[in-house]
């Protein structure tokens, strides 16, 4: 069968339906998880192939941050969607004179002018907003998306029915599994992704069978068939044995390359390529008991390439060698995945949560989703998605750029949202749960800041807001550096975000204060903070319309939000919390620069701190009093220091003090006020699940535990696809995947509360922090200041859902790490251990709903405390 065929059959909806429903036909039914499966259950199992055209529904995925795949599990005519990283259509390989939506130096003047007319304006308006900010906004132009890679066709020339069908993702060791009986063979098919083994970045796919019996003939082609809008590649043969891909991403666009070459076992097997024209080709594999296809790939895209002295060219090198090197570095397969899953453990650490779970090895994952309900949940499949998401980014976010909306996984030459970077929510709630729960995956992301935002962002700051330090990022990014208004209209509610960077500095600041790792934060985190903050101390002004004595932004747009106004809440508590990032990290940092510190203190104290209470009791969203009860809007924006930031989880009266005196109460039902009117996530202007996830984080911050736990599973229920990834909108087997809601919601998770709080109680004031920042697990949250003491807050109450479980090696500020089980009655064990590079910390511990006092402790770096 040559690819023009195979690509006939999977590709053709028709042949396609049928295809997937006569295997279904003759699936034998199953009454438990497949033998590979593990026993811990920490697994996805199914007793049916995915569907071809429910990619988002039903497509499971392996991937090791630079490659990636999502996979059907079918079985004589495998389906396999390729991804790389890094291949992008737009930019400067599309449109040469592509300069990530900047304005031109010349424009500066009539900016600086522009800017000050529309600040006027709004500080004079009536209701404190204007209409329209165009004159700052720039075409999208070459903006790009990110690109699917194509797809991997696997043929086994058999036929006849199909019996004990299973297909599982492994997510404790990483690995895809499919097996089915044939006749009277059993076969198996393995794929997996792994990261730097033996220098090999590759992609692998095995197929054998249980009695080591001569395999039918096995065939392999490539093709873009389903790949909607990407230029047709050449397909051709490198050698006998190894099909050569090459592309370009868009015409004109970036280059890529994929080498994709079969080994089969015994020697005497036959390996084949043929190839018929420019774009068929075909691997033919005969008389083999094994064979095993290993893809690699690369583009010509150099992130290192994205500045001043490369002309923002970001061109690299043709990727060829670089391939071919890789495929000849190949050990063993069997060498090759054992290890894989210990690299993969090994990125996993030494982490771990149980809840008290009993796996469900009788019911496939398709199933359990199927009967979850809202309130009623499932503890099992809870911790499953838990686990799924810490996979899901070690997976997308160990390559050289971060996880983006999709993780790694995407199809088609334009993707939703290009698959980008949004940075008013998205990406960050990526990366969340990554420091607590010990996975070390920033770097790529603080190297994409660096190299794509900071260069770049330089020039919007001068040429956009006439600022000659620091840099400054918009809503939405690509890879290309695009740091400029993003429009082409008024498009001010989505593009006017210049505080990206400062919600990118929270990561930055975490990131240190969990490890402590003081070379890193000299040599990346602090630069990054300092040229932040030098970007935001220019651009605050003083408040011409309350005449307050404060500094404020403006314009301002709360995100997402069409007011366009001055002293957005969400903007002031960021900007007051990146100053004081830059102030705990001073000495740490080894700055001498003693005016910039200065600086910064007498700015931040002049702020506004972007906390008020409102005419109908809510914590308002913009400095004028203009929120509406009836306001549902999907983002939290004015909530950002409830979670995931502290300007109000921490809230500090003096620090903090308003010309409301208000106390840290009134700001806590403030924040249920606002929290109550935005509703639960299925506004009309979306139903997606990471507001859901958002909400639930903020109700547990507030220990509602019913709240909590309704958004909690009202978006499982409502958002989650049978293959567990997160939908928008909720139904529809075309319906967008949008992996930040999988991310929050382990996020979320952690953050779960107490059953019995359902009401913030008095806060103690001798602790000088937020007893309603704690929650029913863990949390330490930031503090502002050095001399304000850490408390940790053990279990307030237990979740009637989880009356016994374990965390282990949770990391927490500081360099500090946390051990400890519980059963009905509380506690059962708690130990400290501090890092050797572990901060001195003074950390008082709370435990139970009567907030018993286990004791204040002096912990010095690289000793152990076991406390019960």
């Amino acid at each position: 069968m040559d690819s023009t065929e195979l690509c006939r059959i999977l590709f053709e909806s028709a042949e396609g339906h049928r295809e997937t429903a006569a295997i279904a036909a003759t699936i034998s039914s199953v009454l438990a998880a497949p033998p590979a499966f593990p026993s811990s259950g920490k697994a996805l199992w199914y007793t049916q192939p995915g569907r071809f055209e429910a990619w988002s529904n039903d497509w499971l995925p392996i991937g090791n941050g630079y490659l990636a795949a999502t996979l059907l599990g079918e079985t004589a005519q495998e389906v396999t969607q390729l991804n790389i990283e890094s291949l992008w259509s737009g930019g400067p390989f599309q449109d040469p004179s592509y300069n990530g939506g900047n304005k031109l130096p010349s424009d500066q003047a009539n900016m600086a002018q522009d800017m000050q007319v529309i600040r006027q304006a709004i500080f004079e308006s009536p209701n404190g907003t204007i209409d329209n900010i165009e004159q700052l906004t720039t075409d999208a132009g070459a903006y790009g998306s990110y690109v699917g890679a194509g797809y991997l066709l696997s043929s086994l020339n058999i036929s006849g029915p199909v019996s004990g069908y299973f297909r599982w993702l492994d997510i404790e060791s990483a690995l895809h599994g499919t097996q089915w009986t044939q006749g009277n063979t059993t076969f198996f098919r393995w794929a997996f992704d792994p990261l730097a083994v033996s220098t090999v970045t590759a992609c692998f796919q095995r197929i054998n069978t249980t009695d080591a019996s001569t395999l039918p003939i096995v065939t392999y082609a490539y093709s873009v068939a389903a790949e909607s809008g990407i230029p047709v590649p050449t397909i051709s043969c490198f050698d006998n044995s190894t099909l050569q891909i090459t592309g370009t991403a868009s015409d004109p666009g970036m280059a890529f390359e994929i080498l994709a070459r079969v080994a089969a076992q015994p020697s005497t097997a036959s390996v084949s390529c043929a190839a018929s024209g420019s774009s068929n080709a075909t691997l033919t594999v005969s008389g083999a008991n094994d064979a095993v296809i290993t893809w690699v790939g690369d583009t010509n895209y150099d992130m290192n390439a994205g500045d001043a002295a490369h002309n923002f060219t970001f061109q690299g090198a043709d990727p060829h060698a670089g391939l071919v090197t890789l495929l000849s570095a190949i050990e063993s397969y069997d060498d090759v995945r054992a290890a894989h899953v210990a690299d993969y453990n090994n990125a996993l650490g030494d982490f771990d949560l149980q809840l008290g779970q009993i796996p469900d090895l009788d019911t496939p994952t398709d199933q359990l989703k199927a009967q979850y309900e809202t309130d009623v949940g499932d503890v099992y499949l809870e911790w499953v998605l838990f686990h799924y998401a810490r996979y899901l980014l070690v997976s997308s976010s160990r390559g050289m750029l971060p996880a983006n909306l999709q993780g790694k996984w995407a199809k088609d030459a334009s993707n939703p949202w290009s698959a980008d970077y949004h940075s008013n929510i998205n990406i960050q709630m990526n990366y969340w749960f990554a420091e607590t729960t010990g996975l070390d995956v920033a770097t790529p992301l603080f190297d994409y800041i660096e190299k794509t935002w900071a260069p770049r962002g330089a020039q919007t700051a001068q040429y956009l807001y006439n600022i000659d330090q620091g840099w400054v990022t918009h809503n939405e990014m690509n890879i290309f550096g695009h740091t400029g208004m993003k429009g082409g209209g008024n498009t001010a509610q989505w593009a006017d975000y210049p505080e990206s960077n400062a919600w990118m500095m929270i990561h930055v600041w975490d990131h240190y204060d969990f490890t402590q790792d003081v070379e890193w934060f000299k040599a990346q985190g602090y630069p990054l903070l300092k040229s932040a903050a030098q970007f935001h101390l220019q651009k605050l002004i003083p408040d011409e319309r309350f005449n307050d004595s404060t500094l404020v932004v403006n314009p301002c747009n709360s995100p997402e939000q069409v007011p366009i106004t001055m002293g957005c809440a969400h903007a002031q508590q960021l900007i007051w919390q990146l100053f004081n990032a830059i102030e705990k990290g001073f000495d740490a940092a080894g700055d001498t620069d003693t005016d910039f510190l200065n600086e910064v203190i007498f700015k931040r104290d002049q702020m506004d701190k972007g906390i008020h209470v409102g005419s109908w009791g809510q914590l308002q969203e913009w400095k004028v009093d203009m929120d509406s009860p009836t306001d549902t809007h999907r983002h939290l924006s004015h909530l950002i220091g409830l979670y995931p930031g502290y300007a109000i989880a921490s809230y500090n009266e003096t620090l903090q003090a308003t010309a409301q005196n208000l106390t840290r109460a009134e700001v806590w039902a403030a924040a249920e006020t606002s929290l109550i009117h935005r509703g639960n996530g299925t506004g009309p202007d979306a139903d997606a699940g990471w507001e859901k996830v958002w909400r639930a984080a903020c109700w547990a911050q507030l220990h509602n535990a019913s709240e909590f736990y309704h958004e909690l599973s009202y978006a499982i229920e409502r958002n989650f696809a049978p293959n567990l990834f997160s939908l928008y909108p909720p139904l529809g087997e075309d319906a967008i995947f949008q992996i930040d809601a999988n991310f929050g919601y382990a996020a979320a998770l952690l953050v779960r509360p107490s059953p019995s709080l359902s009401h913030p109680h008095t806060p103690n004031p001798a602790l000088n922090t937020s007893p309603y920042s704690q929650n029913g697990i863990i949390q330490t949250p930031d503090i502002p200041a050095h001399d304000v003491p850490y408390t940790v807050y053990l279990l307030p109450a237990l979740p009637k859902s989880w009356p016994v479980g374990a965390i282990s090696n949770a990391r927490l500020r500081g360099g500090l790490a946390f051990g400890f089980s519980w059963k009905p009655a509380g506690l059962t064990s708690l130990v400290v251990n501090a890092s050797a590079n572990a901060a001195h910390t003074r950390l008082r511990i709370l435990h139970g709903p009567d907030e018993r006092d286990l004791g204040t402790f002096d912990v010095s770096p690289g000793t152990s405390l076991r406390i019960i």
